[in-house]
């Protein structure tokens, strides 16, 4: 069932502006008659130069269509990319997923480029062609047409500009963007860091406000991480056009920069300088690595299957065996991540924890036993020849260090899947080193 309505009134021919109540009106009238109870919310996208007031005007027409009076919205904007995200916005309020756009059939092609851009696969879409006589008397809603145009690439390139500009303009949210650094690594040698949840343009809840990870499932596009990715690298001082990020597959695989980059991995590393490297978190490890000697660094998503396979030591392996590390040289960081306050497992994964140390686990016979992924992490890492003061976890080294925080137990500061459900927020660790 339809849950919200878009109509797209943005470029009308300047000769039918002034007719725009009547279309409406006669839109309006149709869904009624075709929706069921409850009517679905209403979104009609004018441009913001329309200075007639059309809201005010058309409240008091709607006296006669009792269920929509009260679900509909004029959003007038100085660009489509404004108009769609402001509706978005709305959209996501109510938590609606199912629209339904009704616009002129020229328009069709090109708003569907918008909506590629600022939505994901949790939305779904069905179009519905407008279709305006020329003198505007009559209005009908035409069934879709089969055949989609393709966008002229120059068209689509333009449409990427607005809405990058837009979302450029946009403020910040939850406060100033904030980078946790560790005085372990040498900021001379390496610029790195981990992300917290503030200082991005991310609005939802759950996502607000620097979320640097979507998916299929999540609300936030591809076009607000990347925004909010670009804040962080204007921050932190790297360029953002050669960052490169793990693509998780809680499992053990190394990226090496510069090689064939595998369908997935959960550690990357890199010897060229000025290419920033990372590792997601909300809840799994962040893990950083550093060697100064060589001038070589890494970085790991280590989840709780991660940190049982080895992801940790398999990154500083794949550093000793690509670029001459030493084992003792290496410096790793643990960023925040899910405390053993707060993470439980099935007994039958807390087993291979208790197998690694029984003081991984916390309340072993339990159903579900607390789980400490950074003292098996740490204690794999020792194993495998990293020096016990070369790691750095706060929660047993230093905790005035405040980069391992448990992100559970920091709501204000961090996302948490393990607190927050599906539709979660990530931080990211990085690092890169200096030119």
């Amino acid at each position: 069932m339809v849950e919200a309505v878009l109509i797209d009134l943005f470029s009308l021919p300047a000769n039918l502006q002034n007719n725009i109540q009547g279309l409406l009106l006669n839109t309006l009238e149709t869904i009624e008659k075709c929706s069921s109870i409850p009517a679905p919310f209403v979104y009609v996208m004018c441009c913001q130069r329309q200075e007639n007031g059309e809201q005010e005007s058309l409240l008091p027409a709607l006296r006669d269509l009792q269920s929509l009076k009260k679900r509909l919205q004029v959003v007038h904007a100085l660009t489509t990319a404004a108009g769609l995200y402001t509706i978005k916005q709305r959209l996501d309020e109510k938590d609606l997923s199912i629209i339904k756009v009704i616009l002129p059939t020229l328009r069709k092609d090109l708003v569907k480029v918008y909506i590629d851009y600022l939505f994901t696969a949790v939305y779904q879409f069905e179009f519905e062609d407008l279709q305006v006589a020329s003198d505007c008397k009559n209005l009908q809603i035409a069934e879709p047409q089969s055949e989609e145009q393709m966008v002229p690439t120059q068209d689509v390139a333009v449409i990427r500009s607005e809405i990058q500009m837009y979302l450029e303009s946009l403020p910040s949210l939850n406060g100033e963007l904030t980078i946790l650094r560790s005085s372990l690594i040498p900021d001379d040698i390496f610029l790195h860091g981990f992300t917290t949840r503030t200082g991005g343009i991310s609005y939802i809840p759950t996502l607000s406000s620097c979320n640097l990870f979507s998916s299929s499932k999540r609300r936030d596009p591809q076009v607000v991480v990347k925004e909010n990715l670009r804040r962080l690298a204007k921050a932190a001082g790297f360029n953002p056009e050669t960052f490169h990020r793990v693509k998780i597959d809680h499992a053990n695989a190394v990226c090496i920069t510069g090689k064939t980059e595998p369908d997935s991995y959960d550690g990357i590393v890199t010897n060229k300088k000025g290419v920033t490297i990372a590792a997601p978190g909300a809840d799994c490890i962040p893990v950083l690595f550093a060697d100064p000697v060589r001038k070589a660094c890494g970085a790991a998503h280590s989840g709780w299957k991660g940190t049982l396979l080895g992801v940790s030591m398999a990154t500083v392996n794949a550093m000793v065996s690509e670029y001459g590390c030493n084992v003792k040289d290496i410096l790793v960081v643990l960023g925040p991540s899910v405390g053993p306050c707060c993470y439980k497992l099935p007994h039958e994964s807390a087993k291979e924890f208790h197998q690694i140390d029984p003081k991984c686990v916390r309340l072993f016979d339990s159903a579900c036993p607390y789980i400490d992924i950074r003292r098996a992490t740490r204690i794999l890492l020792e194993n495998g020849g990293i020096l016990p003061e070369n790691i750095q976890d706060d929660s047993v080294t230093d905790q005035n260090q405040n980069v391992t925080f448990c992100t559970a137990c920091h709501p204000d500061k961090f996302y948490s899947h393990f607190r927050d459900g599906i539709n979660f927020g990530t931080q990211i660790g990085f690092i890169s080193i200096r030119d």
